[in-house]
Order: structure tokens, then C-alpha cells, then sequence
């Protein structure tokens, strides 16, 4: 979608010590600064608002069945961009 992103994080065994909020920040971080350098150096599209939100939704996947379920909802979620409410090129 244009508009959010959706992504499941697996957290290693080895990692589980790490706040997801850590996580989420360095993403963040480490996108924006890649998007920069984009406009800089690529002659990306400047976007005068913030690129990300102040927070986040998180939500814990707890079997195989409700992973499924939450990958297919985000393989699917692009084709409801056409009725979203918030694309303009809606008629």
C-alpha cells in the first residue's frame, strides 16, 4: 500500500532480549536515512512530511494458523488500495 506498511518480524532466540520498540526505531531510522540519501543522490521525490508515524501496532503471533492468516491478509492488502479512502486517483 502507499499509504502503511505491513511486515511480520521474526525474533531469533539469540535476539529475544531486544525490545521490539528497538526494532521498530532502527528500521525506521535506518529507512529514512536510506530515503535521504535516495533524494539527494537518485533524484528521489522529496516528501515534505514525516515519512513514518509516531508509533506502531503490534501484535504477537502465537500459532502457524494465525501467522497464515496474517500473511495473507498482507499479500492481499494491496488490492484493497483501489477503494482506499485516502487514494487519490479514486474518480
Amino acid at each position: 500500500m502507499p499509504n502503511h506498511f505491513h511486515c511480520i518480524i521474526e525474533i531469533k532466540e539469540d535476539y529475544n532480549s531486544i525490545p521490539i520498540g528497538s526494532i521498530v526505531q532502527w528500521f525506521k531510522t535506518m529507512t529514512t536515512n536510506d530515503y535521504i540519501r535516495g533524494v539527494k543522490t537518485k533524484k528521489w521525490k522529496a516528501f515534505d512530511k514525516r515519512l513514518w508515524q509516531r508509533n506502531y501496532w503490534e501484535h504477537i503471533i502465537r500459532n502457524e494458523h494465525e501467522h497464515e492468516k496474517i500473511a495473507n491478509y498482507i499479500i492481499d492488502n494491496p488490492l484493497c488500495w483501489e477503494k482506499d479512502k485516502l487514494n487519490v486517483d479514486l474518480p
